[in-house]
């Protein structure tokens, strides 16, 4: 029997999914400014392990309270005093969280409130599209709290605002918030009501074809992880795959006979 999100047995995240496959991925910690502790990474590994096998078309990932999310549990890191190679383990699994997230081929759309810091914003950029809010900021203040990213920040954040700008973010506590976020790369959207944009984009994600949609939000981060040539072959490959779907007939149909909608400006 396939699962079900009424299967999942989860203390920090509620999942819901409706008739067309949109589905509401929700952090849930909101007296704690939804940290990410031990038990929540589990969850995430947990729900985004099993979402492409149970029919999800398209994620909206969201956060209860007023903040997205402020990064690693800092209580209760102080409280379990790791040693060093139990930290290391943790990382590996908030790494294994986000990279189901990223390679899982399910649109995920992250709408972002509040404080989207530290292992927050390592969250987020795990996402395919990120969409602010006139109250959302972004920051890694890391360096300020005697720490260093573990979740992924030198892979994700600084493909998506470079090297120098994460390490000033790091060193020196720079927040980004607003439009410059946006003109930085750390949001692709910044709007008044994040969830509305989001679950917009998710419903207009969810008409395209599964293997499109799959190809899009798995075979581009693969890609961008080889060789140039490899990942030319690597391309040809998945198009080869992609584009001669079954899925795809009636639409090049509907193109060629000038029935399709045009692309054009004014449209998202």
């Amino acid at each position: 029997m396939s699962k079900t999100v009424e299967d999942f047995a989860l203390e920090n995240l509620v999942v819901t999914m409706d008739a067309d496959g949109i589905t509401t991925v929700t952090l849930n910690r909101a007296a704690k400014r939804n940290a990410l502790n031990a038990e929540t990474v589990e969850e995430l590994i947990e729900v985004f392990s099993s979402l492409p096998r149970m029919g999800a078309r398209a994620v909206v990932l969201r956060a209860e309270g007023t903040h997205f999310c402020a990064g690693l549990d800092l209580v209760e890191h102080h409280q379990e005093d790791r040693r060093p190679e139990e930290f290391m383990h943790l990382c590996l699994r908030w790494h294994e969280a986000f990279n189901k997230m990223e390679y899982g081929g399910v649109p995920i759309i992250a709408a972002l409130k509040g404080a989207v810091v530290g292992g927050g914003l390592e969250l987020a950029s795990s996402a395919h599209i990120r969409i602010a809010d006139q109250s959302t900021y972004f920051a890694l203040p890391e360096g300020q709290r005697g720490l260093f990213t573990g979740g992924g920040a030198t892979i994700r954040v600084a493909d998506l605002v470079g090297k120098a700008r994460m390490i000033d973010m790091m060193l020196t506590g720079r927040i980004y918030a607003k439009e410059e976020a946006v003109q930085v790369g750390l949001a692709q959207y910044l709007v008044e009501d994040s969830e509305a944009k989001a679950y917009e984009l998710a419903r207009a994600a969810a008409q395209n074809p599964p293997l499109s949609n799959f190809a899009i939000c798995s075979a581009i981060s693969h890609m961008q992880n080889m060789s140039a040539l490899d990942a030319a072959y690597a391309e040809s490959v998945v198009a080869g795959i992609v584009n001669t779907q079954p899925a795809s007939r009636g639409r090049l149909e509907a193109f060629a006979n000038k029935t399709a909608a045009r692309v054009k400006p004014g449209q998202e």
